[in-house]
């Protein structure tokens, strides 16, 4: 027996390319399956009941046994697998709470059923190791990228065998069009690693932005030198990709470096993603000048930032509309996407008319509050000022500098914003104190509890009864959020219900 086992052992193990160890702890197991079948055929015990067996790794001899874990008196809830600790001191007095009471079981004679049960269990726990193993060895490499072969279509998608490791291409990360057949090479990014997975623990995208950047570091070997790097990517899988790249050293042309001679590297990129278009911009570290290379070829005319929403008013010419959207709207959406700025293009006219609008609202705010006429408020508004709290609080030298204003206007306009403002916070106070039960509420602030009480809504009972698209008109905040704070008063509804 001592050789037939480590015999079986050292073979398993050398064929496997998997180490000892797990297959003793497979063939444990096994033999622990088989003997508890052995024994419950006899009906010896129930069929929960622990039964172990351990192989000396030296001799190959083995001893079955049976175990109870030793467990307070009020947590013994299984009596064939818990053992009370006071009954298991008796036995040994030195046992303590999580210890094993044991008892040896005698050898079975395991018959032909049994002995391929234990066949099957050893050579399933050789199977993931074997597995575990081929799979830490491709993640000890990093490889960003798979190449393999096609092995054969599921729901799930492709299966693709690189050497003797398996991967999944989900449908959803397959470029559309694209027409892959058994056999056929395929390459593919690296996504993530579902180690839970019972088939391929390697996930794969072909459509990924960071597939496209591995692929010009394969074709371009001064990115592999750090000369040039890929800032950004964004792509339309199958149809058209925008690519961000900048030069870490003066004497590298990054767009021509990444064309390639004739157009040769990018080509082979292309050929690669099943014809996808790339565009190459410069990459920027500033906003909008990033933004003007990203929306190429379309000229843009202005920009005008507002940094609290993160986006961009984009004004070109009407001539250069159709090209600055793109068909279906793809040159700015891979724009946004590649920058990072929600982009909205508007024409010059559209742009002036926005403007027009903006400027009168404020002409209206700071004539109306600050008691000014249409002049002085339009020299406010010509040399920046939108909001009252910057004609509070702004420098007064910057203000000195304007054209006709002295001391006296100067300090007279911030008085009157100052006022107008400590007005409005008092308000917004009493307006919250009044809504006290609405200011309760978790995720609401000051200001939306002032714009609702300001509205008549001063309890959740009145919030609770609101339609969503009534708390958006109240307070112009997102759908989502007003949602989400009508549910939260309505929930003694429910807890009522």
């Amino acid at each position: 027996m001592k050789s037939e086992i480590l015999m079986l052992v050292d073979a398993l193990a050398r064929e496997k390319n998997v180490d000892r160890e797990t297959v003793f702890v497979a063939l444990e197991l096994a033999l622990a399956s088989a003997t508890k079948k052995a024994w419950q055929s006899k009906q010896k015990f129930a069929e929960d009941a622990d039964v172990q067996v351990q192989i000396d790794r030296d001799e190959g001899t083995y001893r079955a046994f049976r175990r109870w874990e030793v467990v307070e008196d009020d947590l013994f809830e299984l009596p064939d697998v818990q053992y009370l600790l006071r009954e298991a001191q008796e036995i040994d007095p030195s046992k303590q709470i999580g210890d094993f009471v044991e008892e040896p079981m005698e050898a079975e004679d395991f018959g032909r059923i049994g002995a391929q049960a234990a066949k099957q269990v050893i050579l399933q726990r050789v199977r993931d190791a074997e597995r575990e193993q081929l799979l830490n060895d491709f993640l000890d490499r990093d490889e960003k990228l798979v190449t393999g072969t096609v092995k054969r279509l599921d729901r799930a998608g492709l299966i693709v065998e690189s050497g003797k490791l398996e991967a999944l291409l989900p449908r959803e990360h397959m470029i559309p069009k694209e027409n892959l057949r058994v056999g056929d090479r395929v390459r593919a990014l690296v996504l993530r690693v579902d180690r839970q997975a019972r088939g391929p623990q390697l996930i794969l995208s072909r459509t990924s932005p960071d597939f496209i950047i591995h692929l010009f570091e394969l074709e371009v070997p001064e990115m592999q030198e750090g000369l040039l790097e890929i800032r950004a990517a964004a792509r339309d899988p199958g149809l058209r990709a925008k690519i961000a790249v900048k030069s870490n050293d003066a004497r590298v042309d990054p767009i021509g470096t990444c064309v390639g001679m004739r157009g040769s590297r990018v080509q082979a990129v292309t050929t690669e993603l099943a014809g996808e278009r790339v565009d190459i911009i410069l990459w920027s570290d500033e906003p909008a000048n990033f933004v003007i290379k990203a929306l190429q070829p379309a000229e843009v005319s202005g920009i005008v930032v507002d940094e609290e929403t993160h986006s961009m008013d984009v004004v070109v010419q009407e001539d250069q509309l159709a090209q600055a959207i793109g068909r279906g709207g793809q040159n700015v959406r891979l724009a946004s996407e590649l920058t990072g700025w929600q982009l909205n293009i508007v024409t010059v006219e559209e742009a002036a008319q926005k403007s027009a609008e903006e400027s009168e609202s404020i002409r209206s705010l700071f004539m109306s509050k600050l008691d000014l006429d249409e002049d002085v408020a339009d020299v406010l508004i010509a040399e920046g000022f939108s909001t009252l709290e910057e004609i509070a609080y702004v420098p007064i030298a910057e203000m000195l500098e304007i054209d006709g204003f002295d001391e006296d206007i100067v300090n007279e306009l911030r008085e009157r914003a100052r006022n107008v403002l400590l007005t409005e916070a008092i308000s917004t106070e009493e307006r919250v104190e009044e809504a006290a039960d609405i200011a309760t509420l978790e995720g609401i602030d000051a200001a939306t509890v002032a714009t609702l009480a300001a509205a008549g809504i001063h309890t959740q009972q009145a919030l609770a009864d609101l339609a969503t698209d009534e708390l958006v008109e109240i307070t112009g905040m997102g759908e989502e959020h007003a949602n989400a704070l009508i549910m939260k008063a309505r929930a003694p509804w429910f807890a009522e219900g």
